[in-house]
């Protein structure tokens, strides 16, 4: 099983030559701070034939489909037929297989990264909700009506891509929550509970405080938690069991992950902000520029200058 990158996504479509050498990425967003398209299957399918199975490979972004045609999603645990209309949710923690099985495939998709939701505190960032949940339920047949409630849907977004406006993308998000909303009610009842052990509660009590830390809305503000202990302290529990914890549950550390959220900050704050350099390092709780310039670069080989230019 390889992992299959949006670089490598874009390689294996019709869109990986624009004329200009590179893939075809929307105009007027940063990759770094968040990554979303929308396509039409008929402009993809022909890339691949009739009963060959997409690889069973792990895909390092999300991706929501609405099928037309007779289908098969296959999962290590389960395979789900489609006979006509489906939705499939993917994310990156769940490696699947798709088979067409007649010739009438049509259909719409899109494809995103976390990042681009980060700052609506959407739960999908961490995630959380058990449609992208391993062990969830990511795939659903659809009524006539939930199909073309569907595709009006993607079809907005298709639409809203190729238009001019300048907060298109906020629109986008808007949509993009919808979709994601509107699978996540048609969860079985069953899927709609996260398992309530220990661990889980204690890893979702984290997440939430962690994001409860962002966005940062000005220079002068500062995150209240910035270490592993800071947090174990606010959940009533020890840094090494908290670190236990969330190793089991997310497959990294607690430092990891403050880390990777604080990055993350930064890059939109030096994408989509004016303050220099100094108030960004300081809004995220480094006291010196240079512990800030050198903490940014050892996690993405980038000083903070080039990523902004």
């Amino acid at each position: 099983m390889e992992n299959k990158t949006l670089e490598d996504f874009y390689e294996s479509t019709p869109y990986k030559d624009t004329g200009a050498g590179g893939p075809l990425l929307p105009e007027g967003i940063s990759k770094e701070i968040g990554h979303f398209n929308v396509f039409k299957s008929s402009e993809v399918i022909t890339r691949f034939k009739l009963n060959q199975a997409m690889p069973y490979n792990r895909r390092m972004y999300y991706k929501i489909s609405f099928l037309s045609g007779k289908n098969r999603a296959e999962y290590a645990d389960k395979v789900i037929n489609i006979d006509k209309y489906g939705l499939l949710f993917a994310s990156p923690k769940v490696p699947y297989n798709y088979v067409p099985l007649d010739e009438k495939q049509d259909g719409i998709f899109c494809i995103f990264t976390p990042e681009f939701l980060a700052h609506t505190k959407s739960a999908i960032v961490s995630d959380e909700l058990p449609i992208f949940a391993p062990g969830g339920y990511p795939v659903f047949t659809l009524t006539d009506t939930q199909a073309e409630e569907i595709k009006i849907l993607f079809e907005k977004m298709h639409n809203e891509l190729e238009g001019s406006y300048t907060y298109k993308y906020d629109l986008l998000r808007n949509y993009l929550l919808e979709l994601i909303h509107y699978g996540q009610k048609l969860q079985p009842e069953t899927g709609l509970y996260v398992s309530n052990t220990s661990a889980s509660r204690t890893t979702s009590l984290f997440i939430e405080l962690l994001e409860r830390q962002y966005p940062i809305t000005s220079p002068v503000h500062k995150p209240m938690l910035r270490t592993a202990k800071d947090y174990a302290e606010r959940l009533s529990v020890h840094v090494n069991h908290l670190n236990k914890v969330l190793k089991e549950q997310t497959g990294k550390t607690t430092t990891e992950l403050i880390q990777s959220r604080i990055v993350q900050e930064a890059k939109i704050l030096l994408k989509q902000t004016d303050w220099n350099i100094s108030e960004i390092a300081y809004s995220l709780g480094f006291e010196e520029v240079a512990h800030f310039s050198n903490f940014f670069k050892k996690n993405t080989t980038l000083s903070p200058i080039h990523f902004r230019n």
